[in-house]
């Protein structure tokens, strides 16, 4: 996980983020937040907003461009959308998946769980968790039996560090 500065995080990006660059967002900072800013862990509605929110994304003036990367960022199948940084909405690109598996037990059963949204024919839409591991490929699993504690806690960072046990 890439750790920057809150600043240096809405600065990375102006306004105009696509959804595109917003899911490359994602998978350079490794781990990111939907919004609610956590320490060294950015907020991907800050970062398209320009400034730290105050209360509900949806009142600011960019709430359309929000929440077109937001849904980019749900819809991408590199993205584990999950409650693992403090029960808020996150997103965990691929490339971590390994480290996450490799230190599973460090972390609320919950926070791991997948996170889909289901929508119905008449635009109803509930959310549904699917709870980890079954979520996770064989092959990801697998990696993950290849990385050590100490690489995995160094991919995850400061994450790993302040994980409690399950």
């Amino acid at each position: 996980m890439k750790a920057t500065s809150s600043a240096a995080s809405l600065q990375h990006a102006a306004t105009t983020l696509s959804p595109a660059q917003a899911i490359a967002f994602v998978a350079e900072h490794g781990v990111v937040l939907e919004a609610s800013r956590r320490g060294a862990i950015p907020s991907l509605a800050d970062v398209i907003a320009g400034e730290t929110l105050k209360g509900n994304w949806w009142s600011h003036p960019h709430s359309r461009a929000i929440f077109a990367a937001i849904r980019a960022v749900r819809d991408c199948s590199d993205v584990l959308v999950c409650r693992l940084v403090d029960g808020k909405i996150s997103f965990v690109h691929a490339r971590l998946w390994p480290a996450l598996a490799r230190l599973a037990k460090r972390f609320p059963a919950d926070r791991l769980a997948r996170i889909e949204e289901v929508h119905s024919p008449t635009g109803a839409h509930r959310v549904e968790e699917i709870p980890f591991p079954q979520w996770l490929a064989q092959e990801t699993a697998a990696q993950a039996q290849q990385v050590s504690d100490e690489q995995a806690r160094a991919a995850l960072g400061m994450l790993a560090e302040t994980a409690g046990t399950a």
